[in-house]
């Protein structure tokens, strides 16, 4: 074999060898666009200020079910306290965790303490983390009109 076939198989090898490692680096736990695809993970009930403000001293059960959802964790050993963790953990990022717990006396709501709640849905989480800029539509002294089926 002469010295050019070999440094024709020498650079073709190193050529392969470069592409692999690029698409293997594409591969590392920091990168968003690599692999593997990391799912991200909710776990818990969501509640929102807006729940947490229907509660109040006096209710039964079944109301504040209502109001918050079934909870998560209900302990054997502590039946009067009902729990709400939730856990989100993204693909990439930091994770996100709340709790919140109400107890009952007697049958009926006592108190209830937990971390600082949203007061979004999660449906509308890239939109509360916005600002949204209101766009005024034009006023106009004619009504638009549409054909009627008939």
């Amino acid at each position: 074999m002469n010295n050019t076939a070999l440094f024709l198989r020498f650079r073709t090898g190193l050529l392969i060898s470069a592409l692999a490692l690029t698409g293997l680096a594409g591969c590392s736990s920091n990168s968003k666009w690599g692999f593997p695809y990391v799912a991200p993970v909710q776990q818990g009930n969501w509640i929102t200020e807006e729940s947490v403000a229907l509660l109040q001293k006096g209710m039964t059960p079944d109301q504040v079910r209502y109001a918050l959802g079934s909870p998560t964790l209900t302990d054997i050993f502590h039946p009067d306290r009902w729990d709400y963790p939730y856990h989100y953990k993204p693909g990439y990022g930091e994770p996100i965790t709340r709790k919140f717990s109400v107890w009952f006396v007697n049958g009926v709501l006592d108190r209830w303490e937990g971390d600082k709640q949203p007061d979004f849905q999660p449906y509308e989480e890239k939109a509360a983390a916005t600002p949204v800029q209101e766009s005024v539509p034009a006023q106009s002294d004619e009504f638009a009109t549409y054909p009627v089926n008939q």
